[in-house]
This record gives structure tokens, sequence and C-alpha cells, in this order.
């Protein structure tokens, strides 16, 4: 089972698009690294106070899945930089 999810999310502090790409490498790294998930920002690259963030998650079961991914947003909503927008989940 994979679950996929896709969420815009918006940045207020950043002031160029360096500093946008640091904290989404930062938040990215921290979440890849916890939940042993792919997740990379898919779109917006060159908007400097907007992502766009891709992840899924493959497991043996639906419930396991669609459970991971909700954490896994719970962690994202948690980081005080930015605010989710419009999210979408796909199960494969």
């Amino acid at each position: 089972m994979i679950r996929y999810v896709e969420s815009e999310w918006v940045i207020q502090t950043p002031q160029t698009l360096k500093e946008k790409r640091a904290i989404i490498k930062r938040v990215l790294t921290r979440a890849g690294q916890k939940f042993n998930i792919s997740i990379a920002e898919i779109g917006f690259q060159d908007k400097w106070q907007r992502s766009l963030i891709g992840f899924a998650v493959v497991s043996e079961s639906h419930i396991h899945a669609e459970k991971v991914a909700d954490t896994v947003l719970a962690f994202l909503d948690a980081f005080p930089e930015w605010e989710r927008g419009q999210t979408t989940m796909e199960s494969l």
C-alpha cells in the first residue's frame, strides 16, 4: 500500500529564496529521517513564500499508511515557520 500526499505551504518569514530553501531543507530532512519517507518540494520552487510538498508512505496495510501520513502532516504542522494550505491524499 502506498499513500501519497501533496500539500501547499505558506512560509511567512523568508525574504529570499535562499532563506526559504534553508527552512524547507531543514524541515524535510527531519521529516524524512524521523518517518523514513520520501519527501520533497515538488512545486513553487521559484516562489519565496510558497511551497508544494509531496511525500509517499509505503506500508503493508492501508490503515498503517494512512496513520503514518497523518502523523507526518501533524509533524509538519508543528513547525511555526509555515502554515499548511490545501492538502490532497491518494492511496495507490
